[in-house]
């Protein structure tokens, strides 16, 4: 049977197999723990990179508008979508949500410096919505 570091799709079967079946002496517990804590992890790095993405695109959007695109609604309404999904499915990131959105600015406002050519200095310090705007279907900045 392949370990964990060999076939991960198969080990994470045998695993539930063992579970289903009560046989829990034979648990790869140690490599259980592992995922166990890095599936929260994940969905938690999910979040803050949906928010990161979001908040970029509505900084785009908002200070250039002449560049406004389907494109850019249209990831602006997928990353909504997935913080939303992600939130209905694990309610307790939304304890993290004012860290995420001060985190996660920050990076937002250095890519849409990149990707625009606009100075940092032109985009204001502190993210000027709540995360209550930024994911509302209506929302999109003048």
């Amino acid at each position: 049977m392949p370990g964990y570091h060999q076939d991960f799709y198969t080990w994470t079967q045998e695993q539930a197999a063992l579970l289903k079946a009560g046989r829990l002496s034979e648990l790869d517990v140690p490599n259980l723990i592992e995922e166990v804590f890095s599936m929260g992890a994940k969905d938690k790095s999910s979040l803050r990179s949906y928010i990161r993405i979001l908040l970029m695109h509505l900084l785009k959007y908002k200070y250039q508008p002449e560049y406004r695109s389907r494109s850019w609604q249209s990831t602006i309404n997928y990353c909504r979508d997935d913080i939303v999904d992600l939130i209905t499915d694990s309610p307790s990131l939304r304890t993290y949500i004012d860290e995420m959105m001060q985190i996660s600015y920050k990076r937002a406002v250095n890519k849409a410096a990149d990707e625009t050519g606009i100075f940092k200095e032109n985009f204001p310090t502190e993210c000027p919505w709540t995360f209550d705007q930024i994911t509302n279907d209506e929302f999109f900045p003048d």
